[in-house]
Protein backbone atom coordinates (compact mmCIF):
# COMPACT_ATOMS: atom_id res chain seq x y z
CA UNK A 1 0.00 0.00 0.00
CA UNK A 2 1.36 3.39 -0.94
CA UNK A 3 1.21 6.07 1.69
CA UNK A 4 2.11 8.97 -0.59
CA UNK A 5 -0.55 11.63 -0.55
CA UNK A 6 -0.70 14.12 -3.40
CA UNK A 7 -1.24 17.69 -2.30
CA UNK A 8 -0.76 16.76 1.36
CA UNK A 9 -2.45 19.49 3.40
CA UNK A 10 0.27 20.02 5.96
CA UNK A 11 -0.96 23.10 7.81
CA UNK A 12 -3.92 21.44 9.62
CA UNK A 13 -1.64 18.58 10.74
CA UNK A 14 0.91 20.98 12.21
CA UNK A 15 -1.76 23.11 13.85
CA UNK A 16 -3.47 20.08 15.39
CA UNK A 17 -0.15 18.72 16.67
CA UNK A 18 0.76 22.09 18.18
CA UNK A 19 -2.59 22.39 19.92
CA UNK A 20 -2.20 18.88 21.38
CA UNK A 21 1.19 19.91 22.75
CA UNK A 22 -0.28 23.01 24.38
CA UNK A 23 -3.18 21.07 25.86
CA UNK A 24 -1.45 17.91 27.07
CA UNK A 25 2.38 17.90 27.09
CA UNK A 26 3.68 17.30 30.61
CA UNK A 27 6.05 20.27 30.30
CA UNK A 28 3.84 23.27 29.40
CA UNK A 29 6.69 25.75 28.82
CA UNK A 30 8.42 23.34 26.44
CA UNK A 31 5.07 22.81 24.70
CA UNK A 32 4.86 26.54 23.98
CA UNK A 33 8.39 26.59 22.59
CA UNK A 34 7.80 23.53 20.42
CA UNK A 35 4.51 24.82 19.06
CA UNK A 36 6.20 28.07 18.08
CA UNK A 37 8.99 26.07 16.43
CA UNK A 38 6.54 23.94 14.41
CA UNK A 39 4.65 27.02 13.23
CA UNK A 40 7.87 28.78 12.27
CA UNK A 41 9.12 25.76 10.36
CA UNK A 42 5.78 25.48 8.58
CA UNK A 43 5.95 29.14 7.54
CA UNK A 44 9.52 28.64 6.31
CA UNK A 45 8.39 25.80 4.02
CA UNK A 46 10.35 23.12 5.89
CA UNK A 47 7.34 20.79 5.76
CA UNK A 48 6.56 21.21 2.04
CA UNK A 49 6.42 17.48 1.30
CA UNK A 50 3.78 15.34 -0.36
CA UNK A 51 4.40 12.17 1.62
CA UNK A 52 3.03 11.64 5.13
CA UNK A 53 5.97 9.42 6.10
CA UNK A 54 8.44 12.15 5.15
CA UNK A 55 6.44 14.71 7.12
CA UNK A 56 6.46 12.40 10.16
CA UNK A 57 10.24 12.21 10.10
CA UNK A 58 10.71 15.97 9.78
CA UNK A 59 8.22 16.86 12.51
CA UNK A 60 9.51 14.18 14.90
CA UNK A 61 13.06 15.52 14.55
CA UNK A 62 11.81 18.99 15.43
CA UNK A 63 9.67 17.75 18.34
CA UNK A 64 12.68 16.01 19.87
CA UNK A 65 15.11 18.88 19.17
CA UNK A 66 14.61 20.79 22.42
CA UNK A 67 14.72 18.16 25.17
CA UNK A 68 15.28 14.84 23.39
CA UNK A 69 11.96 13.35 24.56
CA UNK A 70 11.81 10.05 22.66
CA UNK A 71 8.10 9.58 23.39
CA UNK A 72 7.31 12.86 21.59
CA UNK A 73 6.64 11.94 17.97
CA UNK A 74 4.55 12.38 14.88
CA UNK A 75 4.29 8.68 14.16
CA UNK A 76 3.61 7.34 10.67
CA UNK A 77 1.42 4.27 10.18
CA UNK A 78 1.40 2.41 6.87
CA UNK A 79 -2.28 1.53 7.22
CA UNK A 80 -5.06 4.00 8.00
CA UNK A 81 -5.09 5.08 11.64
CA UNK A 82 -8.30 4.68 13.67
CA UNK A 83 -9.66 8.04 14.75
CA UNK A 84 -10.29 7.13 18.42
CA UNK A 85 -7.62 8.34 20.85
CA UNK A 86 -5.01 5.62 21.44
CA UNK A 87 -6.65 3.17 19.02
CA UNK A 88 -3.75 3.10 16.58
CA UNK A 89 -1.26 1.90 19.17
CA UNK A 90 -3.66 -0.65 20.66
CA UNK A 91 -4.38 -2.19 17.25
CA UNK A 92 -0.67 -2.65 16.55
CA UNK A 93 -0.03 -4.03 20.04
CA UNK A 94 -2.86 -6.56 19.67
CA UNK A 95 -1.21 -8.02 16.57
CA UNK A 96 2.08 -8.35 18.46
CA UNK A 97 0.34 -9.83 21.50
CA UNK A 98 -1.31 -12.57 19.46
CA UNK A 99 1.97 -13.54 17.79
CA UNK A 100 4.23 -13.64 20.87
CA UNK A 101 2.37 -15.87 23.37
CA UNK A 102 1.05 -12.78 25.10
CA UNK A 103 4.47 -11.19 25.49
CA UNK A 104 6.26 -14.14 27.08
CA UNK A 105 7.82 -15.88 24.07
CA UNK A 106 10.63 -17.61 25.99
CA UNK A 107 10.54 -19.63 29.20
CA UNK A 108 13.53 -21.91 29.67
CA UNK A 109 15.38 -23.75 32.43
CA UNK A 110 19.11 -23.20 32.02
CA UNK A 111 21.84 -25.16 33.74
CA UNK A 112 22.35 -24.96 37.48
CA UNK A 113 18.73 -24.33 38.40
CA UNK A 114 18.65 -20.91 36.70
CA UNK A 115 15.45 -20.02 34.83
CA UNK A 116 15.19 -17.61 31.92
CA UNK A 117 12.04 -15.61 31.22
CA UNK A 118 11.98 -13.45 28.10
CA UNK A 119 9.39 -10.68 28.01
CA UNK A 120 9.01 -9.21 24.52
CA UNK A 121 8.20 -7.25 22.45
CA UNK A 122 6.13 -5.30 24.99
CA UNK A 123 4.50 -5.36 28.42
CA UNK A 124 1.00 -5.58 27.02
CA UNK A 125 -2.10 -4.17 28.76
CA UNK A 126 -2.69 -6.13 31.94
CA UNK A 127 -6.27 -6.99 30.96
CA UNK A 128 -4.76 -8.97 28.07
CA UNK A 129 -1.52 -10.21 29.56
CA UNK A 130 -2.25 -11.19 33.17
CA UNK A 131 -3.06 -14.78 32.20
CA UNK A 132 -0.04 -15.56 29.96
CA UNK A 133 2.40 -13.63 32.15
CA UNK A 134 1.00 -15.20 35.29
CA UNK A 135 1.46 -18.64 33.74
CA UNK A 136 5.04 -17.90 32.71
CA UNK A 137 5.93 -16.41 36.10
CA UNK A 138 4.39 -19.43 37.84
CA UNK A 139 6.52 -21.78 35.74
CA UNK A 140 9.76 -20.06 36.78
CA UNK A 141 8.77 -19.59 40.45
CA UNK A 142 10.50 -22.77 41.74
CA UNK A 143 13.85 -21.90 40.10
CA UNK A 144 16.86 -21.18 42.29
CA UNK A 145 17.67 -18.01 40.34
CA UNK A 146 15.91 -16.06 37.59
CA UNK A 147 17.11 -14.11 34.57
CA UNK A 148 14.51 -11.67 33.23
CA UNK A 149 15.31 -10.78 29.63
CA UNK A 150 14.09 -7.32 28.60
CA UNK A 151 16.59 -6.76 25.79
CA UNK A 152 13.90 -6.75 23.07
CA UNK A 153 11.13 -5.09 25.10
CA UNK A 154 10.10 -1.60 24.00
CA UNK A 155 7.54 -0.71 26.67
CA UNK A 156 3.88 -1.00 27.54
CA UNK A 157 1.61 -0.82 30.56
CA UNK A 158 2.79 0.37 34.03
CA UNK A 159 0.11 -1.85 35.61
CA UNK A 160 1.82 -4.82 33.94
CA UNK A 161 5.13 -3.69 35.41
CA UNK A 162 3.54 -3.79 38.88
CA UNK A 163 2.05 -7.24 38.18
CA UNK A 164 5.45 -8.67 37.20
CA UNK A 165 7.13 -7.05 40.21
CA UNK A 166 4.58 -8.62 42.56
CA UNK A 167 5.93 -12.04 41.59
CA UNK A 168 9.51 -10.94 42.29
CA UNK A 169 8.95 -9.31 45.71
CA UNK A 170 7.63 -10.62 49.03
CA UNK A 171 5.02 -8.00 49.81
CA UNK A 172 3.17 -4.96 48.60
CA UNK A 173 5.88 -2.45 47.64
CA UNK A 174 5.90 1.14 46.41
CA UNK A 175 7.49 0.89 42.96
CA UNK A 176 7.09 4.27 41.31
CA UNK A 177 5.02 7.43 41.27
CA UNK A 178 3.65 9.22 38.23
CA UNK A 179 3.09 12.93 37.95
CA UNK A 180 0.19 13.71 35.61
CA UNK A 181 -0.26 17.15 34.10
CA UNK A 182 -4.01 16.57 33.97
CA UNK A 183 -5.14 17.48 37.47
CA UNK A 184 -1.59 18.33 38.58
CA UNK A 185 -1.51 15.14 40.62
CA UNK A 186 0.99 12.51 41.80
CA UNK A 187 -0.22 8.92 41.57
CA UNK A 188 1.62 6.08 43.31
CA UNK A 189 2.22 2.67 41.73
CA UNK A 190 2.48 -0.31 44.11
CA UNK A 191 3.00 -3.98 43.44
CA UNK A 192 -0.18 -5.94 44.26
CA UNK A 193 -0.18 -7.70 47.63
CA UNK A 194 -1.62 -10.88 46.08
CA UNK A 195 -0.61 -12.91 43.04
CA UNK A 196 -2.89 -15.66 41.72
CA UNK A 197 -0.33 -18.47 41.85
CA UNK A 198 3.21 -19.15 43.07
CA UNK A 199 5.68 -16.29 43.24
CA UNK A 200 9.44 -16.36 42.72
CA UNK A 201 9.69 -14.11 45.74
CA UNK A 202 11.97 -11.40 47.01
CA UNK A 203 15.11 -13.22 48.17
CA UNK A 204 16.41 -15.52 45.42
CA UNK A 205 18.98 -14.15 42.93
CA UNK A 206 17.41 -12.06 40.16
CA UNK A 207 19.10 -10.63 37.08
CA UNK A 208 17.59 -8.30 34.47
CA UNK A 209 19.02 -8.14 30.96
CA UNK A 210 18.90 -4.84 29.07
CA UNK A 211 19.93 -3.44 25.71
CA UNK A 212 20.01 -0.02 24.10
CA UNK A 213 16.58 -0.92 22.66
CA UNK A 214 14.94 -1.51 26.06
CA UNK A 215 12.48 1.36 26.37
CA UNK A 216 9.71 3.00 28.37
CA UNK A 217 7.76 0.61 30.67
CA UNK A 218 10.45 -2.06 30.19
CA UNK A 219 12.93 0.48 31.51
CA UNK A 220 10.64 1.11 34.46
CA UNK A 221 10.62 -2.59 35.29
CA UNK A 222 14.43 -2.71 35.27
CA UNK A 223 14.75 0.60 37.11
CA UNK A 224 12.21 -0.21 39.83
CA UNK A 225 13.86 -3.53 40.63
CA UNK A 226 17.32 -1.96 40.55
CA UNK A 227 16.37 0.96 42.82
CA UNK A 228 14.77 -1.43 45.31
CA UNK A 229 18.01 -3.39 45.44
CA UNK A 230 16.10 -6.44 44.23
CA UNK A 231 17.86 -7.15 40.93
CA UNK A 232 21.25 -6.89 39.27
CA UNK A 233 20.93 -5.26 35.84
CA UNK A 234 23.24 -6.79 33.22
CA UNK A 235 23.78 -5.46 29.70
CA UNK A 236 23.61 -2.05 28.04
CA UNK A 237 22.33 1.35 29.13
CA UNK A 238 18.69 1.55 28.03
CA UNK A 239 17.12 4.04 25.62
CA UNK A 240 15.96 6.60 28.19
CA UNK A 241 12.20 7.22 27.91
CA UNK A 242 10.33 7.77 31.19
CA UNK A 243 7.26 9.72 30.06
CA UNK A 244 3.95 7.90 29.58
CA UNK A 245 2.26 9.12 26.44
CA UNK A 246 -1.10 9.24 24.72
CA UNK A 247 -1.78 9.12 20.99
CA UNK A 248 -4.06 11.30 18.87
CA UNK A 249 -4.85 10.83 15.18
CA UNK A 250 -4.09 13.99 13.19
CA UNK A 251 -4.19 12.48 9.66
CA UNK A 252 -5.30 9.11 8.23
CA UNK A 253 -1.69 7.87 8.51
CA UNK A 254 -0.29 10.04 11.31
CA UNK A 255 -0.53 9.83 15.10
CA UNK A 256 0.76 12.55 17.41
CA UNK A 257 2.18 10.88 20.52
CA UNK A 258 2.35 13.31 23.43
CA UNK A 259 3.78 12.53 26.89
CA UNK A 260 1.18 13.42 29.53
CA UNK A 261 3.13 12.47 32.68
CA UNK A 262 6.57 11.77 34.12
CA UNK A 263 7.91 9.13 36.49
CA UNK A 264 9.18 9.92 40.00
CA UNK A 265 10.94 6.99 41.67
CA UNK A 266 10.42 6.82 45.47
CA UNK A 267 14.04 5.81 46.08
CA UNK A 268 15.97 8.00 43.65
CA UNK A 269 13.45 10.86 43.50
CA UNK A 270 13.98 11.00 39.75
CA UNK A 271 13.76 8.70 36.70
CA UNK A 272 15.64 7.39 33.68
CA UNK A 273 14.51 10.02 31.16
CA UNK A 274 17.40 10.94 28.87
CA UNK A 275 19.93 8.90 30.85
CA UNK A 276 18.59 5.38 30.49
CA UNK A 277 18.85 2.68 33.13
CA UNK A 278 22.54 2.14 33.77
CA UNK A 279 23.48 -1.52 34.23
CA UNK A 280 25.21 -2.78 37.37
CA UNK A 281 27.22 -5.11 35.14
CA UNK A 282 27.86 -3.36 31.80
CA UNK A 283 28.44 -5.54 28.76
CA UNK A 284 27.27 -5.90 25.16
CA UNK A 285 23.63 -6.95 24.90
CA UNK A 286 24.50 -10.15 23.06
CA UNK A 287 26.81 -11.16 25.92
CA UNK A 288 24.39 -10.32 28.73
CA UNK A 289 22.67 -13.70 29.00
CA UNK A 290 25.91 -15.67 29.31
CA UNK A 291 27.25 -13.13 31.78
CA UNK A 292 24.16 -13.22 33.97
CA UNK A 293 23.98 -17.02 33.86
CA UNK A 294 27.60 -17.25 35.03
CA UNK A 295 26.94 -14.75 37.82
CA UNK A 296 23.85 -16.65 38.93
CA UNK A 297 25.64 -20.00 39.01
CA UNK A 298 28.55 -18.50 40.94
CA UNK A 299 26.19 -16.89 43.44
CA UNK A 300 24.25 -20.11 43.94
CA UNK A 301 27.49 -22.01 44.47
CA UNK A 302 28.44 -19.41 47.11
CA UNK A 303 31.57 -18.58 45.16
CA UNK A 304 32.83 -14.98 45.13
CA UNK A 305 31.31 -13.19 42.18
CA UNK A 306 32.40 -9.82 40.88
CA UNK A 307 28.96 -8.22 41.03
CA UNK A 308 26.86 -6.01 43.25
CA UNK A 309 24.78 -7.90 45.79
CA UNK A 310 21.39 -6.23 46.07
CA UNK A 311 19.87 -5.91 49.50
CA UNK A 312 16.53 -7.57 50.01
CA UNK A 313 13.70 -5.08 50.44
CA UNK A 314 11.10 -6.07 53.01
CA UNK A 315 7.55 -4.71 53.32
CA UNK A 316 8.73 -2.77 56.40
CA UNK A 317 11.12 -0.87 54.16
CA UNK A 318 8.47 0.15 51.67
CA UNK A 319 8.45 3.84 51.00
CA UNK A 320 5.51 6.16 50.71
CA UNK A 321 5.92 9.40 48.86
Amino acid sequence: MTTATHHLDVAPIIEATGQLLLDHYVFPETAEQLTALLRRRLADGAYDVEDSAALAGLVTADLQSLNGDLHLRLKHHAGPVPTEQGAATLARMREEFDSTLGGAPRVELLGGGVALLGLAPALFPLSWSAEPLGAALTLVAPADALILDLRANTGGDPDTVAFVCAHLLDGRTHLNSMYWRDGDRLEQSWSPAHVPNARFGGSKPLYVLTSARTFSAAEELAYDLQQLGRAVVVGETTAGGAHPREGWTVHPHLEATIPVGRAVNPVSGTNWEGTGVRPDVPCAAEEALDRAHALAEARLAAEPADEPHPAKVTPEQEQTA
